[in-house]
């Protein structure tokens, strides 16, 4: 047998499994088959942004702030820095004889729903509201991922498949009603683009249903697009407990083995849950043929030799764990974190003179919460926004938290730091307001235990709290430079009106601080664009569990955004002539090198991003680009 024919070898294993075997690889801790050679393995890992649970990583940007940077090239190098640690950690991992959880080379990431809705909790986790944009980045993601060598890398996988985007706490139960022509054009296309450029090796399965069907046992979802129409030729799992919920919450059958038998049937090869126990009764009374059971074990098992885990000639085998968080890759961490930021206002106070003396005012201002979002790992040293600049600028840097993060108000056993935060301002010459949310204010349900809508939001408001704290310090008189750090849009039209300088963060890792000095201070000019658009408020967006397009996103909204997708300024003059469809010339009227992205769009029968360039162009530099 050829040694690189990995499907027919994992034939010839499975066919050497009892049944019982058989299920027992179908379920996401696999247990040991020694008389096999089969080791223990357990298939959840995540590497959103950095390995993610397994102890010290490189934390890059929050998925959503790489998509800012508009940069399918860098990301494709995050990607590589993400499976090289992967690797580096499971050799490591190995040498105790199996892998536990978050210590594997199956990688549950990347998240390439769309994000429809500022509310869902969940939006920071992915490449923003384009379907175009999250193919692009998800692609380079994947490719850097799985490598190109003779094996696989790591596994990459596309979730959640599909329609998914809150409500977060319905989740379990909730139907999504689409139209075809929604389905195909926004909840799919990122999808179909990833699967015909990228060969991803797994796509998971989302909790909810879609047209009355659960999508982890959808003939239409699985059996028709992905393997039919897509060509999808990988495995497909399904999401934590979603098995559960085909019975239980979902009320589509009646009982565990109908839920398992009906997803295998229809091409969910693995259980995260345990309801695939239940498979072996569900052969027992005749409810799935065991050419399904052979099919998904044959597919789980190929994806294991693909993986090189029965050779000892994988040329990943030699990564060593000095390349976790090192030198190299918190370079590529500073740059991306750079190319993260949008500044999306500026009266020309920025950049600042090294020399101004600067407040630094707000909950999110000497915060690693911040830095991180969710999905993370840990970083082995990090720059809070205060620490970056505080190393950056040459003048006197005043800090003062002004708030807490949000609540009611102040607790009398503590400090009240609002007149701190106004001494402050009125001792500088530029006061720098570091606000916003972080991820313990959005996120996935259960993962909050601050928030009652369970992950999402209620509004796009500041807390309470920092409004209190933003029009107290716009009082001082001292112009105000405003860093808003989020996954999502926060209505900034009070900021937009009032601030000299307004910038977007989302969540940049632990090299955000740095990276925040040096576009502040003018090391780096500025080149992040918006992924999602930015709303006044959500009375302008229909209700978070209405999954029609109409009025969502800059291709079907309706009214006038604070800030629309694609927005971005730079500290240059650069000017744009396109000189046909699909020829632009680039020319850099203004002082600074920068980069810059170059979007295209077609009109009809919505606007719609259909091409990406991303560039470097120095001062006085024109560039003609080809699409």
């Amino acid at each position: 047998m050829n040694k690189n024919d990995f499907k027919a070898r994992a034939k010839a294993l499975v066919a050497r499994m009892t049944t019982e075997e058989k299920i027992s690889q179908m379920i996401y801790d696999a247990p040991a088959i020694k008389r096999l050679g089969i080791s223990a393995y357990n298939w959840w890992n995540e590497g959103l942004h950095g390995v993610a649970r397994s102890g010290v990583a490189t934390v890059f940007p929050q998925a959503i702030g790489m998509a800012a940077s508009f940069n399918p090239e860098l990301m494709r190098r995050v990607g590589e820095v993400i499976s090289d640690e992967a690797r580096a950690k499971y050799n490591e991992y190995k040498k105790f004889g199996n892998t536990e959880i978050y210590q594997g080379l199956t990688y549950w990431s990347p998240n390439i729903n769309i994000f429809r809705d500022p509310r869902w909790g969940r939006g920071q986790e992915t490449f923003g509201e384009d379907p175009y944009l999250t193919g692009v980045m998800a692609t380079e993601y994947v490719k850097g991922m799985q490598g190109e060598g003779k094996y696989r890398k790591v596994d990459a996988t596309l979730k959640h498949y599909a329609v998914h985007s809150g409500p977060e706490a319905e989740r379990h139960r909730y139907n999504a009603e689409v139209s075809e022509f929604d389905l195909y054009d926004t909840y799919l296309r990122a999808f179909k683009y990833c699967i015909e450029h990228a060969d991803p090796s797994a796509v998971m399965g989302a909790y909810n249903r879609v047209g009355g069907e659960p999508c982890c046992a959808s003939e239409t979802l699985l059996r028709k697009i992905l393997f039919g129409e897509f060509g999808f030729d990988g495995y497909v799992v399904s999401d934590c407990g979603a098995i559960r919920d085909i019975w239980k919450y979902h009320k589509y059958v009646d009982n565990p083995a109908d839920a398992a038998a009906l997803a295998v049937k229809n091409g969910c090869h693995l259980n995260c849950g345990k309801t695939y126990e239940a498979l072996n009764m569900a052969v027992e009374l005749g409810k799935l043929d065991m050419k399904y059971i052979d099919d998904a074990a044959e597919r789980l098992m190929a994806a294991r030799f693909r993986l090189g885990m029965f050779d000892n000639d994988c040329e990943y085998d030699n990564i060593p764990y000095d390349v976790v968080a090192c030198d190299k890759h918190a370079e590529i961490n500073l740059e991306m974190a750079r190319q993260s930021i949008v500044l999306l206002k500026n009266d020309g106070i920025l950049p600042l003179r090294p020399g101004t003396n600067v407040a630094i005012i707000g909950p999110n201002a000497d915060s690693l919460k911040v830095l991180l979002g969710n999905y993370n790992g840990t970083p082995d040293k990090y720059y809070t926004f205060l620490r970056g600049i505080q190393e950056t600028c040459r003048g006197r840097v005043i800090y003062a938290k002004g708030s807490p993060l949000y609540g009611e108000g102040y607790n009398v056993h503590h400090d009240e730091p609002l007149r701190e935060a106004l001494i402050a301002a009125r001792r500088s010459d530029v006061v720098i307001m570091c606000c916003g949310i972080t991820s313990e204010l959005e996120g996935e349900q259960g993962d909050l235990k601050l928030n009652g809508h369970m992950g999402d939001r209620k509004d796009i408001e500041l807390p309470e709290l920092q409004k209190q704290l933003y029009r107290a310090v716009l009082a001082v008189g001292k112009p105000v430079v405003f860093v808003n750090a989020s996954g999502s849009c926060v209505s900034l039209v009070e900021q937009n009106r009032d601030c000299s300088a307004v910038l977007q963060c989302f969540y940049p890792g632990a090299m955000g601080g740095r990276a925040l000095a040096d576009i502040l201070f003018g090391r780096v000019s500025p080149s992040g664009r918006l992924p999602v658009t930015f709303y006044r408020s959500v009375d302008d967006l229909p209700p978070l569990d209405d999954y029609s397009m109409k009025n969502r996103t800059y291709r079907y909204y309706e009214g006038r955004p604070l800030y629309p997708f694609g927005h971005g300024l730079t500290y240059s003059d650069i000017e744009e002539k396109w000189v046909s469809d699909d020829t632009a010339i680039i020319t850099n009227n203004g002082p600074y090198h920068t980069r810059y992205s170059v979007l295209r769009y077609v009109t009809k029968p919505a606007k719609t991003l259909v091409g990406l360039k991303n560039i470097f162009i120095r001062a006085g530099e024109s560039k003609t680009l080809e699409f």
